[in-house]
């Protein structure tokens, strides 16, 4: 189904999936005045909380997709790894944004490597298939090793830094569809939240510079402390890659930037993005602001960059010695703590974050390692 007509407030956005960044558009869909109902397997889910309806059923379970589809002016995803027939299944009964095809491409590792490079986007050499050792020759050592489908925070890959390391990801892969993809000895990580409307007007936000802990984003850092060219160039590959791929409503891009300068594409995430969490409070309007008015056919807002800020993830590891020391960020006048209302503060789960304003990025990073350390989480 689709429409060139704008979805006004007062209409009802159905989001496919529970978790925190269904939350936060939920919130931000409430302010401009939107109807919010939850489609999430798991009950008493995150976003559950700030809609008017939470539907609990598996996205398989077609008979309820199809009634809370009917119910819904637009259907948007905080998650993407929803079935692709299940989403055909109900293409006709509400306007999709993103279109199913556009998630269909980045669940899969592969699809997306392949699509990257059938439409020339800078990436790392790669190979795929279910033989882990013809791929590993292919692309030669050091490379990773990752599983095609269902991967995130690490899941689901091995590094393979010498000969030595073939045999065991032979053994921890055999028989999985798998992609190869040739070891990048990056100097940083960036990323960048890009917005396209229904009338491909495009809006990219300030690029992020990423710091990952044991495979999960740690802090994102704005502006990205990297060359004015490295910047453009990942704003410039985000707003074709929108393009190319017809996207409608929000994407997070991931890059590889190398020691020599050059911009890689590692990811695309067809949804808003951790990476972009610090829009909230540091931006004209949030990424979950301009998810909302890109599904809806509203105009974009402005992505001007109000202050220098970093993002910190809390996990459930900063419960490890018991409630975390909340006044240590509350005290302090240039944070903001957002938590996403979670039970289980299970190691690595992501239960909130807290932002760092400051008069520049050095400094705000400088601040954020001081206060996670003082929350109960170490700083790294």
């Amino acid at each position: 189904m689709s429409t060139g007509l704008a979805i006004h407030p007062g209409k009802t956005i159905g989001v496919l999936g529970g978790g925190q960044l269904g939350r936060m558009l939920a919130q931000a869909a409430n302010r401009l005045g939107y109807r919010v109902q939850i489609y999430e397997p798991q009950e008493d889910c995150p976003a559950g909380a700030a809609a008017y309806r939470e539907v609990n059923a598996p996205y398989e379970d077609l008979a309820a997709l199809t009634d809370f589809a009917r119910g819904c002016d637009v259907i948007t995803f905080e998650f993407e790894n929803v079935p692709a027939a299940s989403l055909q299944a109900i293409e006709s009964l509400a306007v999709l944004r993103p279109h199913w095809n556009v998630l269909w491409t980045a669940q899969n590792r592969s699809r997306e490597k392949r699509w990257l490079r059938d439409h020339q986007f800078p990436h790392a050499k790669f190979a795929e298939g279910t033989d882990v050792a013809a791929g590993i020759r292919e692309v030669g050592v050091p490379c990773v090793v990752k599983t095609a489908d269902f991967g995130y925070d690490g899941k689901g890959q091995l590094k393979v830094m010498t000969e030595a390391d073939i045999a065991a990801a032979v053994q921890k892969f055999a028989g999985q569809p798998v992609v190869i993809e040739q070891f990048v000895d990056f100097a940083c990580e960036v990323s960048a939240v890009v917005a396209r409307s229904p009338s491909a007007a495009v809006r990219v936000f300030p690029i992020a510079e990423n710091i990952h802990t044991n495979h999960i984003l740690d802090f994102s850092i704005v502006p990205a402390r990297v060359a004015p060219a490295v910047a453009a160039a990942a704003e410039k590959l985000a707003r074709l890659i929108a393009e190319k791929i017809n996207l409608v409503g929000v994407m997070g891009v991931e890059f590889f930037v190398t020691k020599t300068g050059e911009v890689l594409v590692n990811e695309l995430a067809p949804r808003t993005h951790n990476s972009g969490h610090w829009t909230l409070d540091a931006c004209m309007t949030s990424q979950f602001e301009q998810q909302v008015r890109a599904i809806c056919g509203l105009p974009l807002g402005a992505v001007t960059l109000q202050s220098p800020v970093v993002m910190v993830n809390i996990l459930g590891d900063a419960w490890a010695q018991g409630e975390p020391n909340w006044d240590a960020l509350l005290a302090q006048p240039n944070v903001r703590l957002h938590l996403y209302g979670k039970t289980d503060p299970r190691p690595g789960r992501k239960m909130g974050h807290f932002t760092v304003l400051a008069r520049d990025a050095d400094m705000a990073l400088e601040f954020a390692r001081k206060y996670k350390a003082r929350l109960g989480g170490a700083a790294p």
